[in-house]
């Protein structure tokens, strides 16, 4: 926690505060986004996009990719990113590290994790008992994903001498790492993890969201000022999202691909079609975007466990679901 605060610090320092919200000549309102990775697991934000439900609140998003929670973080502590999103320990953190102006969590998209365990070799009787002794390329130590997967081998009897975890490659490099050589297994997520496997690079072996269980995995975070001084375009940019989880949870998945192209030019129709239909059997997304304070608590409990947490944060300092409640309210 001490060393995620450190580097937050220094981005932050590193980086000129910008403006919140711009308009665009268009009149549009942009909302600057930054992403912790860029996925299919975050399919209904880019549909709410390419299908124009954004522009038809009046926004238009700016979307850039923070390659981790940390980077994520320090753009929308510096004022580089008007929201963030990313796992809510990022914001965990900072909060129990004296923040001034607290990130806000204000909407829940994802309810699970999203990568799935890719292993050099064919393992069609995959058992979380055969990571014993391996080494397993799992994301940044403190960040949600590596916490998730030390969870698991923990709950499959690993204790920590039985836990190989390499945290020493950045969570954006980490497939580079593992196609170069590093380590028995990596985590990836899709449509990363299908093509990997289309191409002969690796087998998909497991799901760590099903096993992982209901988590709140990725979060809209903002600074609580830029929420007061925005509240009209915190709204309209959840109503957005919404309609963009509600069309990713209904229409048929070759046809929300085609509505994906356009964020994933390099990437097929059908491996995107692949990709959302296998975040569909894992239930990834919510269908309620606020919340819930036990969600939040197994969080923590998942985040103690791996030895990243001094304190416990409270929920009501850091979630405010008032903007989802009074979207749903709205739609009643």
């Amino acid at each position: 926690m001490k060393k995620l605060l450190a580097t937050l610090g220094a981005a932050v320092f590193a980086l000129l505060p910008l403006s919140a919200c711009g308009e665009s000549g268009d009149g549009l309102t942009t909302v600057k986004v930054n992403e912790v990775t860029h996925s299919v697991f975050y399919a209904p934000m880019y549909l709410a996009d390419s299908l124009g439900y954004f522009e038809e609140e009046g926004i238009q998003i700016e979307l850039t990719n923070g390659g981790g929670a940390d980077a994520v973080m320090a753009a929308v502590l510096s004022g580089d990113a008007d929201v963030g999103f990313c796992g809510p320990e990022a914001a965990i953190y900072v909060l129990l590290g004296g923040s001034q102006d607290v990130p806000t969590v204000f909407g829940q998209l994802t309810k699970r994790d999203g990568s799935f365990l890719v292993s050099r070799v064919d393992e069609p009787d995959f058992q979380w008992e055969d990571l014993k002794g391996k080494e397993i390329l799992a994301g940044r130590k403190g960040g949600v994903p590596a916490m998730t997967f030390e969870y698991i081998l923990r709950e499959h009897g690993f204790t920590d001498a039985d836990i190989n975890l390499n945290f020493d490659v950045a969570f954006n490099l980490m497939t580079g790492a593992f196609e170069a050589g590093t380590a028995d297994y990596c985590t990836m997520f899709e449509p990363l993890a299908s093509e990997y496997q289309a191409a002969g690079k690796g087998y998909i072996v497991a799901s760590v969201g099903e096993a992982g269980g209901e988590v709140p995995y990725t979060s809209y975070i903002a600074k609580r000022s830029w929420l007061n001084d925005n509240e009209d375009t915190a709204k309209g940019f959840l109503r957005a999202i919404l309609r963009g989880v509600q069309y990713a949870q209904t229409e048929d998945a070759a046809v929300i691909a085609e509505h994906l192209v356009s964020h994933f030019p390099s990437t097929s129709v059908e491996s995107l079609a692949t990709s959302v239909t296998s975040y569909r059997n894992i239930d990834a997304w919510v269908t309620d975007m606020a919340m819930t304070e036990a969600s939040f608590e197994r969080l923590q409990d998942i985040i103690e466990s791996a030895g990243e947490l001094d304190r416990r944060a409270d929920f009501d300092a850091l979630v405010d679901n008032s903007y989802v409640k009074e979207v749903y309210a709205q739609l009643d």
